[in-house]
C-alpha cells in the first residue's frame, strides 16, 4: 500500500474565511487539482499527475466546518488475475467535520479530529481515505477473467483450450521409468 502523505496538497487546502463563524452559512466550490502522488494502493490508484475534480459543499456549523464532497477521477492498475492494465472511473463522496480549535472542550480534545487552521481546511486526508476505500481490493479487467495458467503463465483468455498433461505426483517415478524404457527401444 502507498504511504500516506502528511503534507498538505496545495489544491486541497481550501480557505473557509468566507463562511465566517455563523452556523447555517454555506459555500459551494468546484476544485480541480493534479494528484501530486498516487492515491490508492499498489494494485490500483489515481496516478500522480492525473487530474482530480472535487465538488464541495462547505457548511458552517456550531462545532466547525462540515465539508461534503464528491471526488471524480480515473484510477489505473493491473488485473489481479491476468495482470492486464485496468482503468476504472472513480466517483466517491465523503463528509468530514473540521473543528474550530477554540470550540473543543478542555480535556476532551480528540487527537484524530481534523481542525480548521488559519481559516483553511486541508482535504488531503478525507479525499485520500474516500478514494482508497472506494477502489476494488482485487481489480479485474472483466468479471469472468480466467487469469493465467498456474503451470506456465500463459494468458488463458488468449488460449481458452489451454491444458497441461498432469501426472499424479505419486506416479511420477513410474512415469520416469516408462520414459527411460521408451528411449532404450
Amino acid at each position: 500500500m502507498l504511504e500516506p502523505s502528511t503534507a498538505p496538497v496545495p489544491g486541497l487546502t481550501v480557505p473557509v474565511n468566507q463562511l465566517g463563524r455563523r452556523p447555517g452559512t454555506s459555500l459551494r466550490l468546484k476544485v480541480e487539482f493534479t494528484a501530486a502522488e498516487g492515491i490508492g494502493t499498489e494494485a490500483i490508484s489515481i496516478a500522480a499527475g492525473k487530474p482530480v475534480k472535487l465538488d464541495l459543499l462547505l457548511e458552517s456549523v456550531l462545532e466547525g466546518v462540515l465539508a461534503t464532497g464528491t471526488v471524480r477521477s480515473e484510477a489505473f492498475g493491473e488485473c489481479g488475475r491476468c495482470l492486464d492494465e485496468v482503468s476504472t472511473p472513480v466517483e466517491v463522496t465523503f463528509q468530514e467535520l473540521f473543528g474550530f480549535p477554540e470550540r473543543a472542550e478542555p480535556g476532551l480534545e480528540d487527537p484524530d479530529q481534523l481542525q480548521v487552521v488559519d481559516d483553511a481546511i486541508d482535504l488531503t486526508a478525507p479525499v485520500r481515505d474516500a478514494v482508497v476505500l472506494s477502489l476494488p481490493f482485487n481489480p479485474l479487467c472483466r468479471e469472468d477473467c480466467p487469469g493465467l495458467c498456474s503451470e506456465c503463465g500463459a494468458r488463458l483468455a488468449d488460449e481458452p483450450e489451454h491444458r497441461h498433461r498432469l501426472v499424479d505426483p505419486r506416479w511420477a517415478a513410474l512415469q520416469d521409468i516408462l520414459e527411460d524404457e521408451r528411449e532404450e527401444i
